[in-house]
């Protein structure tokens, strides 16, 4: 059979959310939560940034555009850091590239807790962003090995839901160390607690096993010299997928990282909330994230991945329009904030199972890697671009802007790429 054969999805019996995990044997449960644990850390240690971004700005007394750049530096290094890891996954294999991530990110964030100005906690930043990519671009692609057809899009996009817990748990740390230390010792110990992903290598190494698939194609590789090059995703025959794909993973992140990275701000100066009373409001907004990943996880095997990222790209442009530019009490804005994290959030659900299912198993790492990474690359200019814009107009209106051009964008993109829903996963040379 072919890369692209696929099942027939009309006949799956059980198409609810759980059936996935019920039908996991061991490996494949271990594979799973694995995978979870890391995102659920990956999204805390990218979060805490942006709920610390007003310390720093006072603290070390710069601009908003420049506190965004940060951001944007970690998002870049995370492009070439994800695309560098797809490809050693193609290399040296899923597992242990995932291994190398974690430490990687987990030791750079506690670099940052002992940052003396701005510029040694940019580069700090910037180190941690390479093992951050590094760390989506190889679970993703074992996850979609790891787990059948019929089940791919509810099991990948659950382990995506792990992001909101990570956020959830980035937001506790927030209202508990601010509230039990001063901000210019509390913002230090966040990072700190970022640096506990480390622990889960040791789990890693002792429980997951390299997807079957994989190993079979990398020992193909070798017993005929035939290894992939960097290059290859750009060949005549895959490049039109590799550019669709590689643009609609900028609009979905660009959109997600102006409002995720910005909403702490503009909820504390816009609004006026103090950094406490600002944690019920990020809650909601969290919430509906996670349950946003959940639904989006079971919608991209019940109506396919494409039909997921055009009804939520949509969503998010209304949601934020509201948000950002209609006058609301604080009581609807803490109301809208589940939808707004629901729309805004959830179709990452589909990601990763639609760019595993489009690249043949020797390209998978360095594809998905790429494309989704390329995202975050461009995606990355974003923050920086809201706090630059936000210095001549309104905060709100910066965020709208940039978070509209972004979902238009992956709803066009979405739009030209096929449906992959079903493709069932070959060995290969």
């Amino acid at each position: 059979m072919s890369t692209h054969d696929a099942i027939d999805v009309a006949k799956i019996e059980d198409t609810s959310l759980s059936a996935f995990y019920r039908d996991m044997n061991a490996p494949e449960r271990r594979t799973f939560w694995a995978c979870f644990a890391g995102w659920t850390l990956d999204g805390m240690d990218f979060m805490i940034y942006p709920l610390v971004i007003g310390t720093i700005i006072t603290l070390w007394k710069v601009d908003a555009g420049t506190a965004g750049l940060a951001g944007t530096v970690t998002l870049l290094a995370s492009a070439i850091g994800g695309w560098l890891a797809g490809y050693l996954c193609d290399r040296i294999g899923r597992v242990r590239t995932l291994q190398i991530t974690i430490i990687w990110f987990s030791f750079f964030s506690l670099v940052c807790a002992f940052a003396q100005n701005f510029d040694q906690l940019l580069i700090a930043r910037a180190l941690l962003g390479l093992g951050f990519g590094g760390e989506w671009a190889a679970g993703a692609v074992l996850m979609g090995e790891v787990i059948r057809a019929q089940y791919r899009g509810r099991a990948v996009g659950s382990v995506q839901a792990g992001w909101a817990v990570g956020w959830g748990l980035a937001v506790l740390s927030q209202a508990v160390m601010f509230s039990i230390l001063p901000a210019e010792q509390a913002w230090r110990w966040m990072f700190a607690i970022g640096a506990l992903p480390a622990l889960l290598v040791f789990f890693l190494r002792r429980y997951v096993e390299e997807p079957k698939i994989a190993a079979e194609t990398l020992a193909k590789q070798k017993a005929a010299g035939d290894r992939p090059s960097l290059w290859e995703i750009f060949s005549p025959a895959i490049a039109k997928t590799t550019i669709l794909a590689s643009l609609a993973a900028t609009g979905c992140q660009g959109g997600y990282y102006a409002i995720t990275f910005w909403v702490p701000r503009f909820l504390t100066t816009e609004r006026k909330l103090s950094i406490v009373g600002s944690t019920g409001y990020l809650a909601t907004l969290i919430i509906g994230s996670f349950i946003g990943y959940l639904v989006g996880a079971w919608l991209a095997d019940r109506i396919g991945r494409r039909n997921l990222f055009l009804i939520f790209s949509l969503g998010a442009i209304a949601l934020i329009l509201v948000y950002t530019q209609v006058t609301l009490t604080n009581d609807v804005l803490w109301l809208l904030g589940f939808p707004l994290g629901f729309f805004a959030s959830g179709y990452f659900s589909g990601m990763g199972a639609f760019l595993t299912e489009l690249y043949p198993t020797r390209l998978r790492g360095s594809g998905q890697g790429f494309c989704y990474n390329f995202g975050r690359g461009i995606g990355a200019l974003f923050p920086f671009l809201v706090g630059w814009l936000s210095t001549s107009t309104t905060l709100g209106n910066a965020i709208c802007i940039f978070a509209v051009a972004a979902y238009a964008l992956f709803f066009l993109a979405a739009y030209a790429l096929p449906e992959t829903r079903g493709r069932i996963l070959h060995a290969d040379a």
